[in-house]
């Protein structure tokens, strides 16, 4: 008499771990998390020679970028970049486009990028004795690509502020992380997945 309700048993086991399974994926498939994006070189030799300008205007930086999710590749809009001085932000010292690109889940790329650095802007930014602390913000929007297709376009904003020595390179030799002034919202893709893990599981709990 016992075996059935032993089979029956097994068989709720069965179904509560294929429905965990199932919710696992679920989660995997709504949570989406934008690039992860850091600055990992940025040189300026027009700062070489403590406050007195060379003559190479050139500004180049190196972008690094994470994508976290594991079931959404991302396809990039050009990445602009800008560098402002510091603290005002109001004076542009020089630009940066990159081309677009589309990255696979869990991938990571660098992309390094080249311009023409605005010589009055980069001496008043600079303190004695020659180095410089500029703000670095990057403008872009990604589309995720999931089994169905691209989402929309969502815009991202973020930036963060890079100390330069007198020889112009980024002091910090880790990476920057570039981050977004925007408010957060978090936990919205969380409490989804705990309405479909009431929704699944407790009327199966309940009838076995």
């Amino acid at each position: 008499m016992s075996a059935p309700r032993d089979k029956q048993g097994c068989g709720c086991c069965g179904g509560i771990f294929s429905l965990g399974l199932s919710a696992v994926f679920l989660w995997l498939w709504i949570h989406t998390s934008n690039p992860r994006c850091s600055i990992q070189t940025l040189s300026l030799p027009s700062l070489s020679g403590a406050s007195n300008l060379t003559s190479d205007p050139t500004l180049s930086l190196t972008l690094r970028l994470v994508n976290p999710n594991q079931l959404k590749g991302i396809k990039y809009d050009p990445l602009n970049v800008t560098v402002y001085d510091f603290p005002n932000r109001s004076n542009v010292i020089g630009n940066i486009s990159m081309p677009g690109f589309y990255q696979g889940y869990m991938k990571k790329a660098s992309k390094l990028g080249r311009g023409t650095a605005n010589m009055s802007v980069v001496l008043p930014a600079t303190s004695e004795n020659g180095t410089g602390v500029f703000r670095v913000q990057m403008a872009t929007a990604v589309k995720f690509r999931t089994i169905y297709g691209y989402s929309k376009r969502h815009r991202i904003r973020v930036g963060a502020d890079v100390v330069v020595n007198a020889s112009g390179v980024k002091v910090d030799p880790k990476g920057i992380r570039l981050r977004s002034m925007a408010p957060k919202m978090t936990g919205s893709s969380f409490a989804v997945l705990v309405a479909l893990v009431n929704y699944l599981f407790f009327p199966l709990l309940c009838f076995w």
